[in-house]
């Protein structure tokens, strides 16, 4: 069957081979292939076969012939035998003497063969050593050429030692290979060739120059791609291929240092970046040798490019190069005989700028700084020479100059100093400059602490903090003077910006010197919060009352610190409880305030957060729990803390304090505070005899302060890692259930259906969660449809709905139809419609990622997805009354969500969203603009179409009573000039007209939008835009 099927074979090979050369058929090298894999043909069938066109006398019939064999091999060369890849090299090498019509074809084969495995010793190098006699590579085209870089790439990956055998022959064979691309597929190909000669340590023999010329003529790299291209080739890939390649080795420096010197010297800034940023990178190779011959010269256009230049890209890339170079010097290692090039170099540095330290006009200060820190920054030698002839120079010049503008910019100078110091650190060395100054250094800063100017101050608390950062350089009673001026700056300098640097300083130091912040800074702020609760409560005594609270939250950045603070805190807020002055509510705000913000810092340590917590959240339940049963006995007393803001600013103190505990910590404060509002509880609270029993879910009207803290409550178990079991979990659901649906109290009634719904968010799914959903279910609809508690039930609904969003539980789809029900209402709907944006957005104190809520990724496309088409439904089908409603629930929802996604739902929204802004609620209008607002500059081409519409509406909206609203409209209108021009310029000079008004608003908010938008409008057309 085999014998008779072979002729067969060969009749169908000969057919195909027939049918490319001579019918142009080029799909037939695909079938050829297909039977090379297949065995119906063997390699040397296919040869034989295309006898008759490689015989042909014309060269088009042999290339032919010639590019269907290499079409095959690509597709087949991981078959051939070691024996066949022999015959072929050799065949495709007689080929090469071909005409030139062939030679593409050639290539392409040999191609395919350089990627063969069963490659014979010796094979490669005769391949290219045929290549570089035979072919003129840069008169062929840009698709054979880079198949000759393909070729080469492919024997240097699999035979490096053969090639490497062929010495520099190879390398000036590349040369010729190389010379005159201009391709930038194929330069990148090139480019890296270079490299891995370089980077492989191939020989480059006496052929270095010729290497480097047929790089560097590149340099800098001058190219724009044209517009549409499928390579996706940019400037910058070149210029990071061929940096590349200069910097690759020292024995370009000769060559290249010139050529760097050269450009840096140009007057095109493209060539300045392109040198100062190829120098750098030579740096990190190159010694003193290779630099020695050029020094002067780059320094001289470094330092021209830094005195003069008006480019700060120019400027940077300079002290960039410095930096680089100081620190390429600095690694050299130096013998006996050779001359310390670092030192000479660094001198030359200093004897050019170091008079401009001293100048009167102080007009080349800066730059001249600049330099000597960029220099300085590069090792600790380089430091130690330059703050060593700087630094007495500059302390000498802040007592010569008595002006603070002056004063600071000279305290700037030396705080760069300071921070390189802080950088290299080595305090203890001998031979450090800034112990032997230490005297003067902390005279000068503390004298800018006690300057009138804040400017000054500033700068002085800046260079403080670096001081105390440097392990050793403080002594103890610097230490204390250091502590004393935090303090005073802190508490007592009438500017803010001086106050919040102090306590953001004292922070920064405490963790370094834990004994005497907390044996000195924190008395001080006791001792003061003492005496101002003692005196009266003016104005002046309310602020340094409300610093010593952020004082005292500023340095607890230590544990040791923490266990002192907090105890302050706690205690200031039992005495500002007892007190029952009208201000008290605001005191207790501003004690809770500096909590949250010690809680904060708690939570990156473990030992921290525990303390914190079982010492924070007990006081302020047991201070909550007495206030409540006071309330009913003595309701002066307990009423300032049983305030809906005094509660909401609890929230965040007890939810940080519990958010970041370990499990099985967080398992034992539960099974203490569960059992508190089910049980009443109280043994484990601190001063726990109360004149009553805690019930907050108790039915009486006298029990409505204890209902009120199930706010409390939510902020501690809506804050629980998932996996913490939660005691009598269920119990405390239907307690919860029932007094959001029940309670006439709007404040508990809505913590209680958010308490409700964190927890069903973090509910395991399951039996239990589906009955819970369900006796929820059956509390909101009879709830929603009559009666006395139609509020409470809507909100229930928002929160539950929101749970189950967030989580994608199947319910949610069915609470948010009945949501989108309740917007035909006409009590219920404008409060249905702010619901969507409660859904969508991220709500502070419960259902967020940080209190370790079930959040699902891209819950709001989904949500988006499944109901937008439902709202804009209902509203072609509404009633004129209640149209408003689904306007202002679908711009909720268009509001939070991602813009990438909006974008391109916007074409069949818009119109929705033009019609919103007609809308006469505000809340509407206001969310509708700022949903624009981000459109105008990320989709100008789709809302282009619509600018007669949206030119009218804003300049409408600029006039409305409402502040946030004339604003938003305001910044459409400025938003509208990133549309196309030519769309905006029929109504240049309405808009600039009617943008005249607001710049006489009575707010300064809306004029200071007005200038903006006006100005933008003005500028629209003109040349350079």
């Amino acid at each position: 069957m085999a014998g008779a099927g072979a002729p067969a074979a060969v009749a169908a090979l000969a057919a195909s081979v027939r049918d490319f050369v001579t019918g142009q058929q080029d799909g037939r090298a695909a079938e050829v292939a297909a039977g090379l894999k297949d065995g119906s043909w063997t390699v040397l069938q296919l040869v034989e076969a295309l006898g008759f066109c490689l015989e042909n006398t014309d060269p088009r019939m042999r290339g032919r012939g010639i590019q269907l064999l290499s079409q095959v091999l690509l597709q087949c060369y991981s078959l051939l035998q070691e024996k066949e890849v022999l015959h072929l090299v050799l065949f495709y090498e007689n080929w090469l003497q071909d005409h030139h019509l062939v030679i593409p074809s050639v290539l392409q084969g040999l191609r395919a063969l350089s990627m063969c495995e069963v490659l014979s010793p010796g094979l490669a190098v005769s391949v290219l050593k045929a290549i570089f006699q035979e072919v003129h590579v840069q008169s062929l085209l840009q698709l054979d050429r880079h198949t000759v870089y393909s070729i080469i790439t492919n024997f240097m990956g699999t035979r490096e030692e053969e090639l490497k055998g062929l010495g520099a022959d190879f390398t000036f064979g590349f040369i010729q290979v190389m010379d005159g691309e201009k391709d930038p597929r194929n330069l990148l190909v090139a480019f890296q060739i270079v490299r891995d000669l370089i980077a492989k340590n191939y020989a480059l023999g006496p052929f270095v120059e010729e290497l480097f010329e047929v790089t560097s003529c590149y340099f800098p790299i001058d190219f724009t791609p044209p517009p549409n291209d499928p390579h996706g080739i940019q400037r910058e890939d070149l210029i990071l291929s061929l940096r590349a390649v200069l910097a690759s080795t020292p024995q370009f420096a000769e060559f290249l240092l010139p050529l760097l010197i050269e450009k840096m010297d140009s007057d095109l800034q493209s060539a300045k970046l392109d040198a100062l940023q190829t120098l750098t990178a030579c740096c990190a190779i190159y010694g003193q040798k290779e630099l020695q011959e050029f020094l002067p010269s780059l320094w001289s256009s470094m330092r021209r490019e830094v005195f003069q230049t008006a480019s700060e890209k120019v400027e940077a890339e300079s002290l960039a190069a410095l930096h680089a170079l100081s620190a390429c010097l600095s690694r050299s290692v130096l013998s006996s005989d050779t001359e310390d090039l670092l030192d000479s170099f660094l001198s030359s540095i200093l004897q050019d700028c170091r008079h401009h330290l001293c100048e009167p006009d102080m007009k080349l200060v800066w730059p001249s700084a600049k330099i000597l820190q960029a220099a300085a920054g590069a090792s600790l030698r380089a430091c130690h020479h330059i703050t060593r002839s700087v630094l007495p120079l500059l302390l000498e010049q802040y007592t010569k100059h008595p002006q603070s503008s002056q004063r600071r910019t000279i305290l700037e100078m030396l705080l760069g100093f300071l921070e390189l110091q802080q950088k290299w650190g080595h305090m203890e060395e001998e031979e450090s400059t800034l112990l032997s100054l230490q005297a003067p250094v902390c005279s000068v800063v503390f004298s800018a602490l006690t300057d009138p100017s804040v400017q000054l101050q500033l700068v002085g608390i800046r260079a403080l903090t670096v001081l105390g950062s440097l392990r050793g350089f403080l002594s103890p009673s610097d230490l204390e003077l250091v502590v004393d001026h935090l303090i005073r700056l802190a508490l007592c300098e009438e500017d803010s910006q001086s106050s919040e640097a102090a306590m953001e300083a004292a922070g920064s130091l405490a963790p370094m010197y834990p004994k005497v912040f907390s044996g000195r800074m924190v008395p001080r702020l006791e001792e003061e919060l003492q005496s101002e609760q003692e005196e009266e409560s003016s104005r002046d005594h309310c602020s340094l009352r409300q610093r010593c609270l952020q004082a005292l939250a500023a340095v607890s950045t230590h544990t040791s610190i923490v266990r002192e603070t907090v105890p302050v805190l706690l205690q200031h807020l039992r005495k500002v409880q007892k007190g029952s002055e009208a201000g008290s509510a605001q005191d207790i705000i501003s004690v809770c305030q500096s909590l949250h913000r010690v809680a904060l810092r708690c939570q990156q340590d473990a030992e921290s957060c525990w303390y914190y917590h079982q010492t924070v959240v007990p006081c302020l339940l047991a201070m909550a729990v007495q206030a409540a049963m006071q309330e009913s006995t003595h309701p002066p007393l307990g009423k300032a803390l049983l305030q809906e803001e005094v509660l909401a600013a609890m929230v965040p103190v007890i939810s940080a304090a519990t958010t970041h505990l370990s499990p099985e910590l967080a398992a034992q404060s539960v099974s203490h505070v569960v059992p508190l509002f089910l049980n009443g509880e109280v043994s484990f609270l601190p001063q726990n005899s109360f004149p009553c029993s805690f019930q907050p879910f108790q039915d009486g009207e006298c029990l409505e302060a204890q209902r009120r803290l199930v706010a409390l409550l939510m902020a501690f178990v809506c804050s629980l890692p998932r996996n913490v079991a939660i005691p009598q979990q269920e119990w405390l659901l239907r307690e919860l259930l029932a007094l959001s649906c029940s309670c006439n109290c709007p404040f508990t009634a809505t913590t209680a259906a958010k308490c409700f719904a964190g927890l069903v968010n973090k509910h395991p799914a399951g039996q239990q969660l589906d009955e819970i959903l369900q006796l929820a279910v059956n509390r909101i609809e009879p709830g929603l449809a009559e009666g006395p508690h139609r509020t409470q039930a809507l909100t229930l609904l928002l929160w539950v709905t929101k749970a189950l969003v967030l989580r994608y539980h199947p319910l949610g789809s069915h609470l948010t139809d009945k949501l989108l029900g309740l917007l035909s209402d006409t009590e219920l709907g404008p409060a249905a419609a702010d619901g969507f944006s409660l859904l969508m957005a991220e709500a502070p104190d419960v259902l967020h990622k940080g209190c370790h809520a079930d959040v699902r990724i891209m819950f709001r496309q989904r949500f988006f997805t499944d109901n937008v088409p439902k709202l804009v439904q209902g509203f072609h089908g509404a009633g004129p009354d209640v149209k408003a409603n689904y306007l202002k629930g679908l711009s909720h929802v268009l509001n939070h969500l991602p813009k990438p996604v909006l974008v391109t739902e916007l074409p069949t929204l818009l119109s929705l969203l033009l019609e919103a802004l007609s809308c006469s609620d505000r809340v509407v209008q206001l969310s509708t603009l700022n949903c624009l607002q981000p459109l105008l500059l990320e989709a100008p081409q789709i809302m282009s179409l619509h600018v007669d519409t949206l030119v009218t509406k804003f300049l409408s909206l600029a006039s409305s009573p409402s502040m946030a609203v004339r604003i938003a409209a305001l910044r459409c209108a400025h938003a509208l000039t990133s549309l196309p021009t030519i769309a905006l310029l029929p109504y240049k000079a309405r808009v600039i007209r009617a943008l005249a008004k607001p710049l006489d608003d009575k707010k300064r908010l809306v004029r200071k939008e007005a200038v903006a938008a006006r100005g933008e409008w003005f500028l629209l057309g003109s040349p350079g835009r």
